[in-house]
């Protein structure tokens, strides 16, 4: 008894380490700053330089599983949110106006994914292959009119980016106004007319302040 006590123990210190880690390294991507030696990296995660080769080969690894892990994260988030929905329109719309709401309440998050590129998606994590997948299932319920599912992937990634990108630029634009704009944008050229994506893209959201507690 007493062993697996103990052995519970380290397995508890082990993934408090393995988390500190994996925060610090978030926090570097959203401030753009990877180029860190590895001791800067223990410090911001309050461990000693040891215990980070408990973890992980090296710092490329790191930041590599730090991507992963927030994309898989959010993914996870908006498969929750979307569970309920039956137009799959509709589930694609939701998840990307949230998306979208994210850069503006959640910046480091953003900066996280933002740092991927069109990297994002490539990504076999969060939001790119339910992206996919959201698009695959509209069109086979005749929702979608998708010539190219690779390229209807690359510009919704990149669609996510752009809007990324200009509301961090731009402060003082509206982040929820802007995210519907770029889903209807988006819906149309998925075939969705005009009023049938002005109106998906009217629905209401869960509760944001809701959202936000699972996000913090």
């Amino acid at each position: 008894m007493a062993e697996r006590t103990a052995s519970g123990r380290v397995d508890r210190r082990r993934a408090r380490t393995r988390t500190a880690l994996v925060g610090a390294a978030q926090r570097l991507l959203a401030e753009g700053r990877t180029d860190v030696p590895i001791l800067e990296i223990t410090e911001l995660a309050d461990i000693g330089v040891g215990s980070f080769y408990n973890h992980f080969d090296s710092k490329e690894e790191l930041f590599r599983v730090a991507v992963e892990e927030a994309l898989e994260w959010w993914g996870t988030l908006m498969d929750r949110l979307t569970a309920d929905i039956e137009d799959p329109a509709v589930a694609f719309a939701q998840s990307f106006r949230l998306t979208g709401r994210l850069h503006r309440r959640h910046p480091e998050l953003s900066r996280v994914l933002l740092s991927q590129g069109l990297e994002l998606a490539h990504s076999q994590h969060g939001l790119a292959p339910r992206a996919f997948h959201d698009i695959r299932v509209a069109v086979d319920a005749g929702r979608f009119e998708v010539e190219d599912m690779d390229l209807a992937l690359t510009m919704t990634a990149a669609a996510v980016l752009a809007l990324g990108s200009l509301l961090h630029a731009q402060p003082d634009r509206d982040d929820a106004r802007s995210a519907d704009l770029v889903t209807r944008s988006l819906l149309r050229q998925f075939g969705i007319p005009a009023d049938e994506a002005a109106r998906i893209c009217s629905l209401d959201l869960p509760d944001l302040d809701v959202v936000d507690t699972l996000v913090g």
